[in-house]
């Protein structure tokens, strides 16, 4: 799994069990876990991705891919382990569904090359194909792994949400988060506002908090994906409008992005992804709502989504559905992802 705060590829070797019987319960065990920083130059480069020919993007996106496909294969010899398959999330470079297409590049086949086992990737494009948003994806592993908690809440790079109501599973980005504030650092020379101590030490400026608070997405009750387009057309020249200090910024986006998942919580909350480190964010959560905000330890908050992409590839492997139309607003549920098989 790599994401949009581009701090590394995360890896977890996963066990499933699946009972045969009606109930088809499933069960997980995360074996081992490991996270490999990028280097200022590899995350550069991926940035610099928006901006190359399209002979320089396929090069890269196979680069990228022999790049994941190393660092796999040392994971599983350092720790002696033998594995079905790898299910790469890949990194997202282009994301536009309303455009008809996304892009998440580190080409699979590279990555089967160099760990000799078949990967599974490409988890979006065929429900974009299928008119729907290609995201979020982790809702059916929300669903059936952590099923046990009325709303999952992951705060990464974007905020999102999914629970169940009327029989059916909700799940929509709710906020650009963590996306927004590392950019903010990076002016003041930090990779991240950490614990939130930033946001906690500075003053909120209530009128740019009511001006992101006014921003038509969160205003639409119709919810969808959002990608790093929406906080370049819809956030910054918002925020940059503003002459205050950057801190002064960190504390009024800290708190927008409080407010906004606040506003969609309907149910005691199970929160994963960076920002449950984020004690001020998380703190001003819970000061907005009555529902119970359940952080877990550190593995699932860190992990949880390379294990629900292991549970993609292992429904993709089974040829079961692994991509709900009723999350994504495509025509019809999916069996998602490309298979690079790799034969002895």
């Amino acid at each position: 799994m790599s994401g949009t705060s581009l701090d590394g590829l995360d890896m977890a070797a996963v066990e499933f069990s699946i009972s045969e019987d009606a109930n088809n319960n499933i069960d997980y065990r995360i074996i081992k876990t490991s996270t490999i920083g990028y280097t200022p130059e590899l995350r550069q480069a991926i940035i610099d991705c928006e901006t190359m020919s399209g002979e320089q993007l396929v090069h890269f996106s196979m680069y990228l891919g022999h790049f994941f496909g190393k660092q796999a294969r040392k994971f599983l010899d350092e720790n002696n382990l033998t594995v079905d398959f790898i299910a790469s999330h890949g990194q997202t470079i282009f994301h536009q569904p309303s455009k008809g297409f996304t892009l998440q590049i580190g080409d699979i086949n590279a990555i089967a090359s160099q760990t000799h086992i078949t990967t599974i990737g490409d988890f979006r494009s065929l429900d974009v194909a299928l008119g729907g948003q290609g995201a979020p994806l982790v809702p059916i592993g929300d669903k059936l792994l952590f099923g046990q908690y009325p709303c999952c809440l992951n705060i990464g790079g974007f905020s999102n949400i999914s629970y169940d109501k009327d029989n059916k599973r909700i799940a929509f980005d709710i906020c650009p988060s963590n996306i927004v504030l590392n950019l903010l650092c990076e002016r003041i020379g930090l990779d991240y506002d950490k614990n939130g101590e930033i946001a906690k030490a500075n003053t909120i400026n209530k009128d740019l908090l009511n001006k992101l608070n006014s921003i038509p997405y969160y205003i639409n009750n119709k919810k969808h994906s959002l990608a790093k387009e929406f906080v370049k057309s819809d956030v910054l020249p918002i925020i940059d409008k503003y002459d205050m200090s950057v801190e002064d910024k960190i504390a009024t986006y800290s708190e927008h992005i409080a407010t906004q998942i606040a506003k969609q919580i309907v149910g005691d909350t199970f929160v994963t992804g960076g920002g449950a480190y984020n004690n001020y964010i998380l703190n001003a959560i819970k000061s907005k709502t009555d529902y119970k905000i359940i952080v877990p330890d550190n593995e699932i908050i860190e992990y949880k989504e390379a294990l629900i992409f292991a549970f993609l590839g292992l429904r993709r492997m089974r040829k079961e559905i692994n991509c709900l139309k009723e999350v994504t607003g495509a025509e019809q549920d999916s069996c998602s992802g490309l298979v690079a098989t790799w034969v002895d």
